[in-house]
């Protein structure tokens, strides 16, 4: 079965059943087929693949720890999806952060950390996405997360630590598509 089918189907049973994150699930996969020119053409599938099993972790027969990045690479290594996949569901959207806010470094250390234009443009599609699937900037999603947790929450504490950085990543995935745009119809 094609991966990326694969991943949709996956993904379908274990958030579907989660009502408005399926439909966020869904957007951010759209959005990622959007912005798989920003990453090289062997990847783009890998891209779109990740961004729909990128939530997996929310279902309650996986989330075992309730750090859904965690849970959902844990439950996709048992199922041997390849590892790149893996690590992005890992470290998708600050991951890193949160893992540090909740005391979870050590476990998220499981999975290999690799800044890349992979991660830049999964962390571009879920991060202009709202939670119901709607299209956000970046700008906007942060400040919807801001307005859903209390500045004592870990998730709030992540998202001003997270904030600068992944407005990094974003930025990448639009400086990469553009250049692509540029190289694909030259003046």
């Amino acid at each position: 079965m094609e991966l990326v089918q694969q991943a949709a189907e996956t993904a379908e049973h274990f958030v579907a059943p989660l009502g408005r994150r399926w439909k966020h699930v869904q957007a951010v996969a759209a959005r990622a087929s959007e912005l798989k020119d920003a990453v090289p053409s062997r990847d783009r599938d890998t891209l779109v693949a990740a961004a729909w099993l990128h939530d997996i972790g929310y279902a309650p027969e996986i989330g075992h720890t309730k750090f859904h990045p965690l849970d959902g690479a844990r439950y996709l290594r048992e199922q041997e999806w390849p590892e790149v996949i893996v690590n992005l569901v890992a470290h998708h959207s600050g991951a890193r952060f949160e893992a540090d806010e909740r005391g979870m470094s050590d476990e998220l250390a499981e999975f290999p950390f690799e800044d890349s234009a992979l991660l830049d443009a999964l962390v571009t599609a879920d991060l202009t996405t709202g939670p119901a699937g709607q299209r956000l900037t970046y700008d906007e999603r942060i400040e919807e997360i801001f307005s859903r947790y209390t500045p004592e929450d870990p998730v709030h504490r992540t998202w001003v630590k997270a904030r600068p950085v992944l407005a990094e990543a974003a930025l990448r995935t639009e400086q990469r598509l553009t250049a692509q745009r540029l190289a694909s119809h030259p003046k």
